[in-house]
């Protein structure tokens, strides 16, 4: 779809870009305020927690398009590509967009659910890891890499399935996190169906200006004279996080904070289980993990997730600024260590 739009707008003179950017800005800030409250109001209306929502729903619709292009890159023998998406997402989601929404403002916690939904992350992070390490040969795993295989994908997609109805359990078992302001009375009042419809069509229109705003933005950038590579490091990759960023900031803006909280967490769980698991399970020779991953790729994941953890146990009922900085100061780390590597690479 990206390539399509790119060739859709590539054409158009800068003025009508600059138009297009401010309008798919304005579109993502509006679609982001209408899934906030249709989300809150499900909350309230189903009796789950906003971080349940977050980490199930809005996560679900928010990593879908990520599931798609990731499975169209497998399917056209581009299956690396499938996994460095989802595992860049991951570094990207809980380092630089939790950071940043906890700066915003402290994050509210429910400690229990969130160190069940945490444990719950941090294992999907290491499974994945184990899947692709190529346990028959583990002397060659820098250099060959691995293989997350075909059936594993099938595994995952069920395992899918599970976290979703066990989240919803912990949930159930839990006091609601849900409040009584004015904001959320109206949940009461509404249909469940109509507000599950709404919030399905703000996650599109959320997905659907992302979509046109990266190549827009990229466009643009290299008519200012912005060099390629530091688009595509920059620009594309920070893309596919877009809903999540926006959401979870909206969120904090709004006092949800556990909205944010949930979303990320589970957006995580869905990139390996939703976006690999599904991208594993339609590629017959499943996704290939070359070397760089276990260099790299894979540890940095692995250490970022951790840091969140320690960070939930040594939190109290927020996720405080200073952790906020903790987050986005690994993720900086990661992100230049990434760099420095790649060059030293090539």
């Amino acid at each position: 779809m990206e390539q399509w739009i790119t060739s859709l707008i590539g054409g158009l003179p800068s003025l009508v870009l600059f138009f297009i950017i401010a309008v798919t800005l304005y579109t993502i800030g509006k679609g982001a305020d209408w899934l906030v409250d249709e989300a809150v109001a499900l909350s309230t209306r189903w009796g789950l927690g906003k971080a349940v929502i977050g980490a199930t729903i809005v996560s679900i619709g928010t990593t879908t398009p990520e599931a798609a292009v990731s499975v169209l890159s497998a399917l056209q023998g581009k299956p690396g590509l499938a996994l460095g998406n989802a595992v860049g997402s991951i570094i990207c989601d809980t380092g630089l967009i939790l950071g940043l929404a906890s700066l915003i403002a402290p994050l509210p916690l429910n400690r229990q659910l969130a160190s069940r939904l945490s444990n719950v992350q941090v294992g999907a992070g290491v499974l994945m890891v184990a899947a692709c390490f190529p346990w028959s040969s583990p002397a060659q795993v820098f250099s060959d890499g691995g293989v997350l295989p075909q059936f594993v994908g099938v595994v995952f997609v069920v395992l899918l399935g599970l976290y979703i109805w066990q989240s919803i359990r912990w949930a159930g078992s839990m006091p609601s996190d849900t409040d009584n302001n004015s904001e959320d009375t109206h949940a009461e009042e509404g249909n469940a169906f109509a507000i599950l419809t709404k919030l399905i069509g703000a996650i599109v229109i959320i997905v659907v200006s992302a979509q046109i705003l990266i190549p827009a933005v990229s466009i643009m950038a290299e008519r200012i004279g912005v060099p390629k590579h530091i688009i595509s490091a920059t620009l594309v990759a920070f893309g596919t996080s877009l809903p999540e960023l926006v959401t979870a900031i909206t969120a904090v803006r709004r006092g949800h904070g556990e909205l944010a909280v949930g979303n990320i967490i589970g957006a995580d769980i869905l990139n390996v289980l939703f976006v690999a698991g599904v991208s594993a399970a339609a590629t017959q020779g499943g996704l290939q993990a070359d070397g760089q991953f276990f260099q790299f790729l894979f540890p940095a994941m692995v250490f970022i997730l951790i840091v969140f953890r320690c960070g939930i146990l040594v939190s109290g009922d927020q996720l405080k600024r200073p952790f906020g900085v903790v987050l986005v100061a690994t993720w900086l780390l990661v992100t230049i260590l990434s760099y420095v590597l790649s060059i030293e690479m090539h």
